[in-house]
Formats: structure tokens, sequence, C-alpha cells
């Protein structure tokens, strides 16, 4: 029997100069119920510092998959370009996705490692722009290989997110998953996300500059195989 395991880590940071991450909530939720459907088993950690994140992800990397078809990790939280903040700093997001190498991590050798970021990448705006309508032999892979890191937004720009409703990337995610997720292959997934988020969504601010604004998520794979989420 396989299983599937997911960790959900949703941090609210107080560090000064950092808004509230009103809504982040909303986007927990979605994720849990998502992929709870799908199978796996959900673990959420609120409110994480940065060791407390570390340990939870050395802990994960160090638990036996060896029953496991693929691990996910979703984090939401304040961040920039190639960080992701605790409750009390930052930490590279390099240093928490590396715990899972093949090197590292031997029990999710050749399986899917999936990591979902709802973070900002920096503070540039995207105003937009109007257009028209297996067998038993031995084989040497790259430690890096069979991740996927799907990024709420492009590199160096700012990631929306609504009070109400959730981030704009996360309800996309959810919402296609929840749609395609026993039907469609991640990639194809992923860029009917990109769509949605493009092109349904556009910032409503009274702030100068923040109004009329768009996001485009990124989605960078090391995937050495078509990934399914059903059986």
């Amino acid at each position: 029997m396989t299983t599937r395991r997911a960790g959900l880590d949703n941090s609210f940071p107080t560090l000064a100069g950092m808004n509230q991450r009103n809504g982040t909530d909303v986007d927990a939720a979605n994720v849990m119920k998502v992929f709870a459907k799908l199978g796996y088993k959900v673990k959420v950690y609120n409110d994480q510092t940065v060791e407390q994140m570390k340990q939870v992800l050395i802990t994960a990397s160090k638990d036996d998959h060896s029953s496991s078809a693929s691990f996910v990790c979703v984090l939401l939280s304040h961040g920039d370009e190639g960080v992701f903040f605790g409750t009390d700093g930052s930490v590279e997001l390099k240093y928490l996705t590396s715990l899972f190498r093949g090197d590292r991590c031997k029990s999710l050798v050749g399986k899917p490692k999936l990591f979902f970021i709802q973070a900002c990448r920096g503070t540039d705006l995207d105003g937009g722009i109007e257009t028209d309508s297996v067998d038993d032999s031995t084989t040497k892979i790259p430690v890096e290989a069979d991740f996927l890191y799907a990024f709420s937004t492009a590199p160096g720009y700012y990631s929306w997110r609504n009070t109400m409703t959730g981030s704009w990337f996360i309800q996309s995610l959810c919402d296609m998953i929840g749609k395609y997720g026993k039907e469609l292959e991640l990639q194809h997934i992923m860029t009917r996300v990109n769509h949605k988020v493009a092109v349904e969504f556009e910032s409503v601010s009274n702030a100068p500059g923040f109004d009329a604004k768009k996001q485009i998520p990124c989605i960078v794979s090391m995937l050495t195989k078509e990934m399914y989420f059903s059986p």
C-alpha cells in the first residue's frame, strides 16, 4: 500500500515593518481540504519560528517514506527572493528544500517532491499589458532530481492576497487540483493555474501604484516522470 504525505507551514510573521497576512487562514483551510481529498496525510504547522521550521522539515526528511508515492510541502508566509520568513526571521528556501535531496532523503529517491510556495519574491509590481483576444537494474540519478517548485509569483515580484478569499495563487491551485487532480498530469494542472492567476485576477487598491496589477506564478520542474495525483 502506498501513502502520500503533505506538510503545511502557515506562518504569521510579527517582524517590524511586515503587514499581518490576513486571508492566509483561508489558504491553509483550502490546502488541507484539497490534499486530504486526494488521499494525502496532511500535517499543519502554524506560526513557526525559523528554528521550528527547520526542525519540522529535518524530521520530515529523516522519516521513512518507503511506502509513500510522493511528498508535498506547502509554505505560506512573507518572503523575498530566495528566502522565506518564519515568525522571528528568515531562512533560505534552498536550505529547506535541500533536506530532501536524493543524498539526504533516500526513501524519497525517484519520487516526486513538490514544494508550493506562497510568498513574495521581491517588491516589483506587474502592470500587465493589453493583448488580443522500472526494472531491477541500478541507475544513478542526480540528487536534485524529482523536485518541483511552484512559486506564487515570478522572481523579484510581489505576490497578491485577498484578505477574505486568500491568495490568488493558492485559490487557483486548490481550484485546479480540485477540478483536475484525478484526471490531468501535474504540469498540465499547473499550466491551468498559471492561466487562472494571469487572466482572472487583478488588484484593486487605493494605494498609489498598487491598483490594476497582475501576477504570474513560476513553475520550476526537475521531475523525471509524469506526475499524477490519482493512483
